[in-house]
C-alpha cells in the first residue's frame, strides 16, 4: 500500500524564556542565523524529506509567522498534496485557544479525516536541526509500528532534565519517565538515555482513536497522557535520532545535532555553532538545504574593514568597522571605528561610529548611537537594554 503521509507543525509556541524577542512574535517566528527563522528548520526537514502536505497550526502571536510563510513558503501546486496551510485556532471545541499539543491536533481533526492519510508525522516548530524523516518513516513501517516517538540520546548524567524514554533492546518503548532522578539507559549503552524530541509519527487510526480518548478524559498533551496511555500496546517504538543520516554531512559537524531554543543562552549558542571554518552544524550543504528566505535587498557591501568568522547577510554596509565572532542580518549599517564582537546584529539596525558591542543581542529597526558601548557593564546596560538570567543583554525591537 503506497504511503499517503500528512504533515502537522504545532508552530503555536509562546516562549517566554526567549523574551524580549518573543514580545511581538512567537517563538518559531524568531529571526536565526544569518536569514532564516527558527520555523524554517523544521519545514526544510519536512519538503526535502519529500513531505508536501502540510498544516501549520499556529497560535500566540502569530502574524509575524504567517507573514513569513506567506512571504517565503509559498508552494505552487501542481497537485492538491503540496500545500502548507496556516491553521489558527479555529475554537471548533469551544472558546478556548489550544490546551496543548493533543489538543492542537484534536481542534483540527477535520483536516485530518478530508486528507485520510496513512501516516500522519506531527513534528515541533522550537528546535534547530536536520532529520531526514523518511528514515524514521522507513522505521516505523519495518517495525510494524503504530506510533514511533524520536529520541535522542543524551549523556545519562543530564538526563534527570528531560522526559525520559526506557525502551527494549527492539527500540519498543516499555515507559516514559518525567525528570526521573535515576533515569534508564539506552539498550546497550548505560552511558547514555534517550529523551524524546517530541516528534511523532502515527498511524492515522491509532492517532484519531488516541485523540478521541484524550478527549473524554479531557486531556490535552502526547507527552503528558496520549503517549504513556499507549505503553503496552506492543505498537510504541522509539527511533534513535542519532542513527539519521543526512547527504552531504561532513566529518566534523556533530553527529544528531539538535537544539531546543528555548533560552537567550540556548538561542545565542546555537547561533554561535554555525560560526567557524569547522562548525559543529554547517549550514553550507546543498544536498540538505535550509530553505533560504526570500529577499529582494542587494548584497552585502564592505568598504573596509576587519571580519572574522562571522556571517554577513545581504542587504549589509560596513565602513571601517571590526567585526568578530558574530552574526549580522540584512541591512544593517555598520559605520567607521565600529567594534561588534560574539553578537546577533538582526535586521535594519544602524550602527553609528565608534559604538562597541560585546556578546548582545540587538533586534531589529535599532539605533545604536555615535561612541555608545553595551555588553561590558551591565549595571549600566540594565538603563537600556533588557539583560537575560544568562548575563546576555538584549535591545528590543522597535517599532517604525
Amino acid at each position: 500500500m503506497p504511503r499517503k503521509v500528512l504533515a502537522l507543525v504545532l508552530a503555536g509556541g509562546e516562549g517566554r524564556r526567549l523574551f524580549p524577542l518573543t514580545a511581538m512574535r512567537s517563538k518559531p517566528s524568531v529571526p536565526f542565523g544569518g536569514r532564516y527563522r527558527v520555523v524554517d528548520f523544521v519545514l526544510s526537514n519536512i519538503i526535502n524529506s519529500g513531505i508536501y502536505s502540510i498544516y501549520l497550526l499556529v497560535q500566540y502571536k502569530s502574524q509575524s509567522l504567517i507573514s513569513h510563510i506567506q512571504d517565503n513558503w509559498n508552494q505552487t501546486s501542481v497537485s492538491r498534496d503540496q500545500f502548507i496551510t496556516i491553521v489558527p485556532p479555529q475554537m471548533r471545541k469551544g472558546l478556548e485557544w489550544f490546551q496543548g499539543t493533543a489538543d492542537a491536533v484534536l481542534q483540527n481533526v477535520n483536516l485530518i479525516q478530508q486528507y485520510a492519510p496513512s501516516h500522519v508525522v506531527i513534528f515541533g516548530s522550537d528546535h534547530i536541526y536536520r532529520m531526514d524523516i523518511g528514515q524514521m518513516l522507513d522505521f516505523h513501517v519495518e517495525r510494524g509500528a503504530k506510533v514511533t516517538v524520536a529520541a535522542i540520546p543524551v549523556p545519562i548524567d543530564q538526563a534527570s532534565a528531560f522526559g525520559v524514554i526506557k525502551a527494549a533492546a527492539d527500540s519498543r518503548i516499555e515507559r516514559f519517565e518525567e525528570k526521573p532522578k535515576n533515569p534508564s539507559h539506552m539498550p546497550g549503552d548505560p552511558t547514555k538515555a534517550f529523551i524524546s524530541m517530541g516528534n511523532y509519527i502515527f498511524d492515522t487510526d491509532v492517532l484519531l482513536t488516541s485523540l478521541a480518548d484524550a478527549q473524554k478524559k479531557s486531556e490535552h498533551d502526547f507527552g503528558g497522557y496520549v503517549l504513556p496511555s499507549l505503553v503496552g500496546s506492543g505498537g510504541l517504538f522509539a527511533y534513535d535520532f542519532s542513527q539519521n543520516i543526512i547527504p552531504g554531512a561532513r566529518a566534523y559537524e556533530e553527529i544528531g545535532y539538535w537544539r531546543d531554543v528555548g533560552t537567550i543562552k540556548a538561542y545565542w549558542e546555537s547561533n554561535m555553532d554555525m560560526l567557524d571554518e569547522e562548525p559543529i552544524f554547517d549550514i553550507y550543504n546543498n544536498k540538505w538545504p535550509i530553505h533560504p528566505t526570500i529577499s529582494f535587498t542587494p548584497p552585502a557591501k564592505i568598504i573596509s574593514g576587519d571580519i572574522q568568522n562571522s556571517s554577513i547577510s545581504n542587504g549589509v554596509r560596513v565602513k571601517g568597522a571590526a567585526i568578530k565572532h558574530s552574526i549580522i542580518r540584512s541591512s544593517v549599517v555598520i559605520e567607521e571605528d565600529v567594534e561588534i564582537t560574539d553578537s546577533i546584529i538582526l535586521e535594519r539596525v544602524h550602527i553609528k561610529k565608534g559604538a562597541k558591542l560585546k556578546k548582545v543581542i540587538i533586534d531589529k529597526n535599532n539605533t545604536i548611537n555615535e561612541g555608545e558601548t553595551l555588553g561590558f557593564d551591565s549595571k549600566k546596560d540594565r538603563f537600556r537594554m533588557h539583560i537575560d538570567e544568562c548575563g546576555i543583554g538584549i535591545l528590543p525591537k522597535t517599532i517604525l
